[in-house]
């Protein structure tokens, strides 16, 4: 997921357009410091969607027989939450450009560590424990996967993920390299604008044939989830003009094309239940809209402390939810019916979600983004909460 892996907050300077005739297209302008709580609130949805199908949809041995037999109706719809990484990418798009926009490349490495490393970090070793001693029969690892996932760089090395979650997160990674190239030359409107047309341009060329090697670095499959996303901020920190709306639709057109047929293969291979190519790309069209609602519409307004509460558990639910809910149902009586079962194991494995981000993200995160921030700059920071 993130995965949008950072709850959302306004630029440092006020948005300001560029030109006068922009000042009067301008959206919702962000207040320095506010949060975009419904920005929160709809990655917390993206979760949720992934929680629902990993545990009604995706095949497993956690009911005991196929989730479709379990769920025939209502896997139907869940199925589609297997879609909730690509609602995670446009966000990302969004709020990575968002809190890189006029910072140092320190600031923005040392921000991405403190916010992903501390979860995924305690996300890993609960799910190895889990995995190597007290359910080992869920799947097969060794002790030195654990090890390299713990970098978050085991797919470089060819390594399988310790949780199958994890794949998101080297797309993300991918696409913080990017960012760190766009901090590193200064970020502009005319640069965002131009990576975000070139960017997924490139990627479509290399989906097409290209090597591997192109394909992994261009980050062929989503590329264009993440420019729109980039470019919906664009229009909110600097107003609304056609160029920024012909990309944003230019952008949606090239996800539904990769997407679709990508997640018809992977339903092929993970559930027994067939989803409809239509509706693929009726939800990744939605979910572009989706970011730019809640964050361009008067729901950015929206201050609600729960959204922003939900959000704070998005990133450690999306990292620790498959395989402890998947043993959470596996230990719960056979009698109970299907969804209260669900309904337990969801709940169960929202608490562990809640002890990683209070016990470990709230008092970690500020002191490794302290640490980092020093060792790039060799000046003292100031841990912050």
């Amino acid at each position: 997921m993130p995965l949008v892996t950072m709850s959302p907050s306004a630029p440092s300077a006020a948005p300001h357009a560029t030109a006068p005739a922009a000042a009067g297209r301008q959206f919702s302008r962000a207040r320095p410091g506010a949060r975009l709580a419904a920005l929160d609130g709809l990655r917390f949805l993206a979760a949720a969607a992934v929680v629902t199908y990993h545990f009604t949809v995706r095949n497993s041995q956690a009911w005991g027989q196929s989730p479709a037999q379990v769920f025939p109706n209502f896997g139907e719809w869940a199925v589609y939450g297997a879609l909730g990484p690509e609602l995670f990418f446009v966000i990302s798009g969004f709020v990575i450009l968002m809190t890189a926009w006029g910072k140092s490349v320190s600031d923005v490495v040392a921000s991405r560590v403190a916010r992903l490393f501390p979860a995924y970090w305690a996300a890993v070793l609960l799910t190895g424990v889990l995995l190597l001693w007290l359910w080992p029969g869920g799947k097969e690892v060794t002790p030195g996967q654990v090890a390299v996932n713990l970098t978050m760089l085991q797919s470089l090395f060819d390594v399988g993920n310790v949780d199958g979650v994890y794949w998101t997160l080297w797309a993300e990674l991918r696409f913080y390299a990017l960012i760190l190239l766009l901090v590193g030359v200064g970020i502009t409107r005319r640069r965002v604008m131009a990576c975000a047309a070139l960017w997924p341009a490139a990627a479509l060329l290399a989906h097409a044939g290209g090597p591997q090697w192109l394909r992994t670095l261009l980050i062929c499959e989503y590329a264009p989830l993440f420019a729109a996303g980039m470019v919906l901020f664009v229009i909110r920190r600097e107003g609304s003009s056609w160029a920024a709306w012909l990309l944003v639709a230019a952008n949606t057109v090239a996800a539904v094309w990769l997407v679709v047929p990508d997640q018809l293969a992977r339903q092929a291979r993970n559930a027994d239940i067939v989803p409809s190519g239509s509706i693929i790309g009726a939800v990744v069209v939605g979910s572009i809209a989706l970011v730019g609602v809640v964050t361009l519409t008067r729901v950015s307004r929206v201050a609600w402390p729960w959204l922003t509460t939900l959000g704070a558990l998005t990133f450690p639910l999306y990292l620790v939810h498959e395989h402890w809910g998947w043993w959470a149902i596996t230990h719960l009586p056979a009698g109970l019916p299907p969804f209260v079962t669900l309904a337990m194991a969801t709940a169960f494995t929202l608490a562990l979600a809640a002890g990683i981000h209070y016990g470990i993200e709230r008092t970690v995160g500020p002191r490794l983004r302290c640490a980092v921030k020093s060792g790039l700059t060799r000046e003292p920071a100031a841990p912050r909460a």
